[in-house]
């Protein structure tokens, strides 16, 4: 009894399956790092969902997609004889329903989005378990840790490269005063700022025109802090009322 069962932990470790394993490796790491490549490009313009993001669902769809390449090592090899159903049709119906709760933790809070990394997170954490399922633990440790790096780290390496800021603004003008598409943006431009195309919206209330739209900072430009923009709307002869918020959008 103790042969046949060393027998089959063995074969879960044998050469073909580190082969995989290692093979497996490398290719997480190459998704990893194209996902943060192409995430950073969200970051710079200050979207919500950023290099984290990009690299976990990255990361985790080349996990998915390579393990289905080696079905002869599946469950250590013992799989391929015996199996009755398609096991990846198991692994849809696992990621469609990981779908609906990564959609339940993500929230919309004014121009915020919040909740994408823990989404990406959770549909990391389930292929985890798939790849653990099927017999590759040397990749599932991989996977998991790297998810664990990329929640922990990249936030700050996102902090550390250059990026453009958001601003959610706000500004209701006095009664009567109507100011101009251009007279916008040439005031956001002097304190380093660019008018985010497709933002603007104008409410009329109670005789008081109300501006919202969103701002990115400029690149190689310096820009003005949140207060000194609030100092700035507060010293203006035609603004009643204002909001200033940070944004990623």
């Amino acid at each position: 009894m103790q042969q046949i069962w060393d027998s089959t932990l063995s074969a879960y470790w044998s050469a073909s399956e580190i082969n995989a394993n290692l093979a497996i490796f490398l290719t997480l790491m190459g998704a990893l790092f194209l996902g943060l490549v192409v995430g950073y490009e969200r970051t710079y313009h200050g979207r919500a969902v950023g290099m984290r993001t990009y690299g976990l669902v990255c990361m985790a769809s080349a996990a998915l997609t390579t393990f289905v390449g080696y079905p002869s090592l599946w469950y250590g090899g013992h799989g391929t004889a015996t199996l009755a159903s398609d096991p990846t049709r198991v692994v849809q119906g696992i990621l469609t329903g990981i779908g609906f709760l990564g959609a339940g933790v993500i929230m919309k809070d004014g121009l915020n989005i919040r909740g994408l990394t823990t989404a990406a997170s959770v549909w990391s954490a389930a292929v985890i378990g798939i790849l653990v399922g099927v017999g590759f633990y040397g990749a599932a440790i991989l996977l998991a840790a790297l998810s664990t790096l990329c929640m922990l780290w990249v936030h700050r390496l996102e902090d550390w490269l250059p990026s453009r800021a958001g601003l959610a603004v706000s500004v209701q003008f006095k009664r009567g005063d109507e100011p101009t598409e251009q007279y916008l943006r040439e005031v956001v431009q002097e304190h380093g700022y660019l008018l985010t195309e497709g933002s603007l919206s104008i409410t009329l209330r109670d005789g008081h025109s109300e501006w919202h739209f969103i701002t990115t900072s400029m690149r190689g430009q310096a820009k003005s802090s949140m207060a000194d923009l609030a100092r700035a709307m507060s010293g203006s002869d035609r603004v009643a009322g204002f909001q200033l918020a940070n944004c990623r959008n």
